[in-house]
């Protein structure tokens, strides 16, 4: 393994390629436009700054990492790498749209994963020439700062793909558990309803965001409140896991709570807009 390309420079994206860099591994991240892979990386360069601020790496390890990035909009790098993760938003026809393309351009052999928080890997896995070699790698935001990452097989998912996307973790430095091809894996399938919960909890009046916050954190000990975390995870992120699992589950417990849909419909996505539950703009 000696080379990793990630398809987004975006919140996940750059924080793979941070994690992957960091631990030895050449990276190619990929982005469609020149924007977007240079706020991926100032993104990954501030993180990185903050770390030698932190006493936790050096200067000259923050340099070696950067050095292991090459960052670009041009995709054909990509046909030199061992593994591609797709690590775009979470849509599904932009997720197939992107595994398609790569596909075409791939050698036979690259190992194919996708960073989904929530679709079926099969489903995902059946519009590519290699759901054999096809994968689930959710890892969780901030990924650098966050130690674990979900191995998710498909159906037709080989053992030695499956051996060696766990190993990828162990190298990067993450702890991987193996969940099975449901919506939401295990961590958002217990997640994400409770941050729905919390959403319906604030549009029926029954508490303010600040004190619904503050009583998971001193109640039960939460390092950070669920309408904080929603705003970090993206209004709209959260909206199209609870969808998948409101049109998974066919269970009408998982329906997106009314507030959500409105503030996502209002452009309040949390703090990638500066607003959410809580103001960010400052």
């Amino acid at each position: 393994m000696e080379r990793i390309g990630i398809v987004g420079a975006g919140t996940m994206g750059n924080g793979i390629a941070q994690v992957c860099a960091a631990s030895g591994l050449n990276v190619v991240m990929v982005d469609i436009s020149e924007a977007a892979v240079e706020r991926g990386l100032s993104t990954l360069s501030t993180s990185l700054e903050r770390l030698v601020n932190k006493g936790k790496i050096t200067a000259a390890d923050r340099e070696a990492t950067l050095a292991r990035i090459v960052a670009t909009t041009d995709r054909a790098p990509l046909a030199g790498c061992n593994l591609v993760i797709e690590a775009a938003t979470e849509n599904e026809p932009v997720k197939i749209g992107i595994l398609k393309d790569l596909c075409a351009l791939l050698p036979s052999a690259t190992l194919l994963a996708t960073n989904t928080s929530s679709m079926s890997i099969t489903r995902l896995a059946s519009v590519t020439d290699r759901p054999d070699r096809f994968i689930g790698l959710h890892f969780f935001n901030p990924v650098p700062m966050m130690d674990l990452v979900e191995v998710i097989r498909g159906r037709k998912t080989s053992d030695d793909t499956y051996y060696w996307a766990l190993n990828v973790a162990r190298r990067i430095g993450k702890y991987a558990i193996t969940t099975r091809n449901n919506p939401g894996f295990a961590v958002n399938r217990i997640l994400c309803p409770m941050i729905n919960e919390a959403i319906f909890a604030l549009g029926e009046g029954i508490a303010s965001a600040a004190e619904i916050d503050a009583g998971m954190k001193l109640g039960c000990n939460h390092p950070i409140g669920p309408l904080a975390l929603a705003d970090l995870i993206g209004l709209d992120t959260l909206l199209s896991i609870m969808e998948v699992f409101y049109t998974g589950f066919n269970d009408p417990k998982y329906r997106p709570a009314p507030l959500l849909k409105e503030m996502v419909d209002a452009g309040q996505l949390g703090r990638k807009s500066g607003q959410g539950f809580f103001s960010y703009r400052n």
